[in-house]
Order: C-alpha cells, then structure tokens, then sequence
C-alpha cells in the first residue's frame, strides 16, 4: 500500500457506542483511526439506556466506569397503574456484588451520555469524531480498502469497519444480505421530555389504557423521562410536541412537556450473514438489530468492538489473518441467540404478561462464552469452573503497582498469564512472545509472599474461582476471554496458542 499523510489503518463509519468503542481499543494499540459520522453532531435521545454488567466490565478496562456510574443510576422498580392502583414489580432481580462478579446490575444510562463519555475519552486520546462526513462509497484490493467521502476526499485505509446502524451503508455497498424481518405494523413512539407530577421512584407503566400500553421511565441525574406509547396498527403518529403532549395527557392524564428528542421505534429482529467481506467488517447494529427488550443491542456491539480490536491490533502488527475470521465466527452464534433472547422477551410484552417484563442473568452477558470456538477449542485442558472461550471472573488478590483484583491486571491492551503451581511458574520466563503487537504480562501466582512481580492469592478466593486444583497455565486474552488452559507441555502448548494469537 502506498503512503499518504492521510492512510489510516482504520476507516471506522458510525460514532456510536460500537464504533467509538473500537475507535478507542484501536488508538490504545497505536493503531492509525480515522472515525467518521455523517449525522451532524452527536446523537441526543435516550433511546439505548441499559449497559449491561459485561458492558461496564468492558467500560472498566477503557477506564470510563467511573463517569458512566457517576452519570448513571440503577433501575427503578417498575409500577403498574391499574385503574387507580398502583402495584409496584421489581423488573430487574437486585444482584449483591461477588469476588468474580463486581458490576452485577444494569446499570440506567441514556444513550447520549454513553456516547458522549465515549466521546470524551476519544478527545483524551487526540481523536476528533468527523460529523458530516458520510461513506459515499468505497472499493477494495487485496492491499487495502480505498473509501470516497461525502466531502469528496478519497481515502485509503488498510481496513474499514461498518458500525454505521441498521440502514448501514457499509453492509449495502458491500452486498451482505440482512436476513430477518421487520414489523412495520408494530410501532412504538419513544419521547425524551418532562412529566409534571409523576414520582421519579417508578419505571411507570400502564399496560392497557385507552387500548394502548404506556410507560415513563425515570432518567437518572435530569428531571426527564424516557416516555413509550404503542402504537396501533392503523395509527398515523404525529410527532409534533403540542400533539405528543396532548395525547399523553389524554392516557395518563398527566402533562408531558419540554420535550427534546422522539422517534418512532420498529421493531427489526435481523442478522447479517457475513460480517466479513475482505477487509471490510460490520459491527452493531450494521450487523444485527434486535427488539427493544432486554437491553441487548448497544451491549451486543459493545462488545463486537471488544472482540474485533484486538484482533485487528495484533494482525496490523503481523499476527496472522486468519484472526480476524474469528470475528464472525465467535460474534455471529452471540448475536444469534441474543436475538433469540431479546425476541422472546418483546412476545412476552407483547401478550401483556409479566414474566416478560423480568430480566435475569442471561440478559447481563455474564455467561456467554466463545467455547468451542476457532480460539478455544474443545479437547483442550479445562479446570473445575473454566473452559477456554470462557470469560474470565474478577478475584481479589495483591498484586504489582497496588493491584487489589486481577481486573487490576487485566486492564489494558495487554495478554495476561497467570502461573499456578511451581512448575508452571519455573515455566514462565522460557515462554516465547514476540515484541510486535500487544504485550504478555506474566505473573506467578502464589498463597504467601512472593517476588515484586508475583500475585498473591491472600484469601485462596482466586484459586477457587478459577478452579485450581494443580499445576496450570491461564492465558487470558486482551478482551477478558480466557484463551488458552496449560496443564503440561507448557512450551509447546504455550507456542501452539501464541501461534494463532500473535505476530510470528
């Protein structure tokens, strides 16, 4: 590929939460970003408002918790205005903190501010977000991706990642099929404003008023509301304030007012069938679309992001091609069945019952695992509680630089490799690693005292939750996805994992 002083080695389309994600993964592994968005400025509804534990856990490592917590809050209870009653539910099951587990709830978060906490960090790391900038279209050759910009500018890239919604115009121009359906029958108005006299304690709903269901959920740290209203069939919304606040009044009997952002919301249950096209990817939304239950799709193309920056890091810096294959190949089954989750959920909602208003651990992203895939197949060593493909839990420990938890550890765009055991730890400095691409930090881990590099398991809780029993290797890939169980062979099994995962 030939040079230019505006190459990049990525074209991302969409400022989102999934491509300003891999925008900030991607620049924290000195790779060359370039993150366009041809809306012009940041976008400003509430429409995705729950981050989902993993999601936060994903947070913690590019060092955004913190401000997504503080701007954030938990979920309220949920109550049900029936005629004059009002019966409180509890939506979300309120899930204590653990050694392995330390963000286990939703957390409430209007999609503007996760973006502009996005934002923020994209500004610390010297990136400028392009509004106005479209993808008027683009080619491809084996050495990299040539793009045309809405302003005109031709742009060479070595990749380009889609992560630019459900009307992508990567996917179009790239020819993938977006395989599903989408229910224009079945609409919901979403209304970002301010209802007077409506207690801020409840996520209100009422399921059948005036032959429609509505809710109003509270946004933490603002006097406003996320207001829903189905829609009939044969309906013709009119979208303008007087109108919208007439017709909430005429529901609920309340006054809704200062209203900023609506939109009317179809639900679209769709999949690509590739998310690879050369050295074109798709990610978020681009690639699937999902009902609005269960506050799955931000977090899904959060971590589609998580998944495809680092395998796009270490193959910029060598490591073989064959890694980015394993992007669909792990994140398309994900999708898959949190489709199949989120869908099922929505029909519960849509029948009025309910168990489909209750959220439980398979929403929170916890337990997906990417077993048996390409990177961690099965036959491979397994401890008590893990397999490889698994994600790999929080435990306390003492460790380096005043770590108190290997997510201490973990955070970065590093690999991590823990040593259980004393041949295992003999075994650590003769593991081959190369200096291109991301970095292996290595720690022995002990039960006592041990050398400044070592972590010290104090309360045997690590042990435990990772299911030590003897003597192993635990490689943990930059994601939190644990790549690799060494029981034995620890050079030739250590160099087998590394093969497929770094530069030669």
């Amino acid at each position: 590929m030939t040079t230019q002083h505006h190459d990049v080695d990525v074209l991302i389309a969409g400022a989102g939460p999934t491509g300003s994600t891999l925008a900030a993964d991607l620049l924290r592994r000195g790779v060359r970003v370039r993150l366009i968005d041809k809306a012009p400025h940041a976008f400003t509804g509430s429409r995705a408002k729950g981050v989902q534990p993993r999601t936060q856990e994903v947070f913690e490592d590019l060092g955004i918790l913190g401000e997504a917590h503080s701007e954030g809050g938990p979920y309220p209870l949920a109550g049900l205005h029936l005629g004059p009653v009002t019966v409180p539910w509890r939506m979300q099951q309120n899930n204590q903190p653990t050694p392995d587990v330390p963000y286990p709830n939703i957390l409430l978060l209007p999609q503007h501010r996760t973006d502009a906490i996005l934002h923020r960090l994209l500004d610390r790391q010297a990136l400028r977000v392009e509004y106005g900038v479209g993808l008027a279209g683009f080619g491809q050759d084996p050495a990299g991706v040539t793009a045309t910009l809405s302003t005109g500018e031709r742009l060479r890239s070595t990749y380009l990642v889609g992560a630019d919604g459900g009307a992508s115009t990567v996917r179009k121009d790239a020819g993938v099929s977006f395989i599903g359906a989408t229910d224009d029958s079945d609409r919901t108005l979403i209304i970002d404003g301010t209802i007077d006299k409506l207690s801020r304690n409840r996520w209100h709903m009422w399921p059948r008023t005036h032959g429609r269901s509505v809710g109003a959920c509270p946004l933490p740290h603002s006097d406003q509301f996320q207001v829903m209203i189905r829609l009939k069939p044969d309906d013709t919304p009119d979208l303008d304030h007087a109108a919208l606040s007439a017709q909430f009044r005429r529901l609920t009997g309340l006054r809704l007012r200062d209203i900023t952002w609506t939109s009317v919301f179809r639900p679209n249950v769709r999949l690509v069938e590739h998310y690879r096209v050369g050295r074109v990817f798709l990610a978020g939304d681009a690639a699937h679309v999902h009902t609005p239950a269960g506050a799955q799709g931000l977090n899904t193309g959060v971590q589609d992001a998580y998944n495809l920056g680092w395998k796009l890091g270490q193959v910029i810096a060598g490591a073989p091609d064959s890694l980015l294959d394993t992007y669909q190949t792990e994140r398309q089954p994900i999708a898959a069945r949190v489709l199949g989750k989120s869908s099922e959920l929505y029909q519960g909602l849509d029948k009025h019952r309910l168990a489909g208003l209750k959220r439980g651990d398979e929403e929170r992203q916890l337990s997906l695992s990417y077993h048996a895939g390409p990177l961690a197949p099965t036959g491979t060593p397994t401890t008590t509680t893990l397999h490889a493909g698994d994600r790999a839990p929080d435990a306390p420990c003492t460790g380096p630089d005043g770590a108190r938890r290997l997510f201490d550890l973990y955070q970065g765009p590093h690999f991590t490799l823990l040593a259980f055991g004393s041949n295992a730890a003999q075994a650590l400095p003769d593991l081959t690693w190369p200096a291109d691409g991301a970095e292996l930090h290595r720690y022995p881990v002990h039960t006592g005292g041990g050398a400044d590099d070592s972590v010290i398991d104090t309360t045997g809780e690590l042990a435990e939750i990772y299911g030590i029993t003897g003597d192993a290797l635990i490689l943990i890939r930059p994601d939190g996805y644990i790549a690799r169980i060494i029981t034995a062979d620890w050079t030739t099994a250590f160099a087998t994992a590394a093969k497929t995962l770094a530069p030669a």
